[in-house]
């Protein structure tokens, strides 16, 4: 990266979004996103393939309400927390696309889950892909790219990951 507060920027943004999600803060996750910012989750396998089938794919910003809507109010399921271990975002790259710097980073990812009356388990583990723009508020996700390793997921994929 260009300079130190840069990088101390781009590891909040992944700090602070692993607390969000795992305090269970819904609103505040679209915060994280442009206004056609994206989110997909996807299997490792389709992902190196090539193919675009995913099991979780948020085109903007509305979707991602949407989506926060759907947790919050129409979502039943047996409760549990998360727990979100992010490794030190590596940069891949950094270009300007019509005027507007991208920062390409990515960073390995493990989701523990834990039911309020049961054990801890790795839930989800993979690696973020991310395309990164500075705005006035400060580092967005262009697309937020989670890519799992297994093929299955265990349950079903009610937070993000």
């Amino acid at each position: 990266m260009k300079n130190f507060e840069d990088y101390m920027a781009l590891l909040t943004l992944y700090s602070d979004y692993a607390l969000v999600c795992d305090s269970a803060d819904w609103d505040q996750w679209p915060s994280f996103f442009t206004e056609d910012g994206r989110y997909r989750l996807q299997p490792r396998e389709n992902y190196e393939r090539g193919m675009p089938l995913c099991l979780l794919a948020l085109e903007s910003r509305a979707m991602i309400e949407d989506r926060v809507y759907g947790v919050k109010e129409t979502m039943y399921h047996d409760p549990y927390y998360q727990r979100h271990i992010v490794g030190t975002p590596r940069v891949i790259k950094e270009v300007v696309i019509d005027g507007v710097a991208h920062i390409y980073a990515e960073a390995n990812y493990v989701v523990i889950r834990t039911k309020y009356d049961g054990d801890s388990t790795v839930y989800n583990c993979g690696i973020y892909r991310d395309d990164i723009v500075k705005t006035a508020d400060g580092f967005k996700f262009a697309l937020r790219h989670a890519i799992y390793d297994s093929e299955m997921v265990p349950n079903s994929v009610i937070y993000p990951i």
